[in-house]
């Protein structure tokens, strides 16, 4: 018991500041009683006066007032909600693996796209996670580095969840390396998916490092189409800051960020893939989202799921029951009862 106790956890943890309201109620009762009995001192001891009430119960109080902490004490370890491990169900799907390559250098904060390139391609990649079905989908994020940000999953909430984390900051290297990504998305595709995998790399191509080129070819080989969606113009933006601030170059003139639709196109074409430029009003996913639902669809074995065994539900009964008990609990004596005792010795 010890054991599962210490094994707990809460969702709700903030709810423990109820517990000091126990040993305050402890403190104001003791209190209550420490004056009564001094004001009844005043008319005579203390011993004869109880004689002289022989319903009053010197130990009924602290009964009723233990109870009703105790259920305070269950009432807030329910609010606590208490949970116990995962549970990992497999779930099977059949449907493609998608990873999303998002490139995250300063130059996504370019303006062109309202309210930067950046926002814009998340909330387009929002709206294609909703467009997924059976699918899995995977994100990773570039500058002059790659990182995996998901895994591939069919926990789309899960998705949209680290979409929003997403910024120029969660890659410290700043540069526009597109081969980074491809060669990371071809290590995390899982083998279950062959011939049924794409990729989907959102940037604007500027400042392009590697020879993304060759490696979309290579990915290609492997069984994986690669997509390109350029965004950002060809006459270019200045790139804004959080602060307001303008990225400038050694001579101080504002940089303009444009975007570098010849590499895109080359990259695609390597991968087998499409290559679009988005808009102001559509990101070009909708030909992308074709060409994925009509790729061959593979039995896909997924374990992403997870949930908890909730015990909320025990300490709210036990808090429940000891309401109740406490108002069968009189702080006085039964006048019927007082004189039963199972261990009176008869003589």
């Amino acid at each position: 018991m010890i054991e599962f106790i210490r094994n707990l956890e809460y969702k709700n943890p903030y709810f423990a500041w109820l517990l000091m309201f126990i040993p305050l109620l402890l403190l104001i009762y003791g209190l209550s009683i420490y004056l009564r009995n001094r004001n009844l001192s005043r008319f005579g001891d203390i011993k004869l006066i109880g004689r002289l009430m022989p319903l009053a119960s010197k130990y009924r109080g602290w009964v009723k007032i233990s109870t009703v902490c105790t259920a305070i004490l269950f009432f807030t370890f329910a609010l606590m909600q208490p949970r116990l491990g995962q549970v990992i169900a497999e779930v099977k799907s059949k449907g493609a693996e998608v990873i999303i390559a998002l490139d995250v250098s300063n130059s996504m904060l370019a303006t062109d796209f309202s309210p930067s390139r950046l926002e814009r391609s998340k909330l387009a990649i929002a709206r294609l996670v909703e467009a997924l079905k059976e699918d899995r989908i995977g994100l990773i994020v570039f500058a002059g580095d790659a990182y995996v940000q998901l895994p591939v999953t069919t926990d789309y909430m899960s998705a949209k969840s680290f979409l929003n984390a997403i910024n120029t900051g969660i890659v410290s290297r700043q540069g526009t390396d597109m081969s980074k990504a491809i060669a990371l998305a071809m290590k995390s595709f899982s083998s279950q998916s062959e011939n049924s995998r794409a990729m989907i790399i959102i940037t604007d191509g500027e400042n392009q490092e590697g020879n993304p080129v060759e490696m979309a070819e290579i990915a290609h080989r492997d069984g994986i189409t690669v997509h390109t969606v350029g965004i950002g113009s060809t006459d270019g933006a200045p790139i804004i800051f959080a602060d307001g601030s303008m990225l400038k170059d050694k001579s101080g003139e504002i940089v303009m960020s444009r975007l570098d639709q010849n590499t895109l196109k080359l990259v695609a074409s390597a991968g087998g893939g499409t290559a679009t430029v988005a808009s102001q009003s559509d990101l070009g996913l909708n030909s992308i989202i074709q060409n994925i639902k009509d790729m061959e669809k593979k039995e896909l074995l997924s374990t992403e799921f997870r949930s908890y065994y909730e015990y909320f539900h025990i300490p709210l009964t036990l808090a429940l029951l000891l309401l109740v008990l406490d108002v069968f609990i009189l702080e006085r004596k039964n006048r019927i009862l007082q004189n039963f005792s199972i261990f009176k010795t008869q003589f």
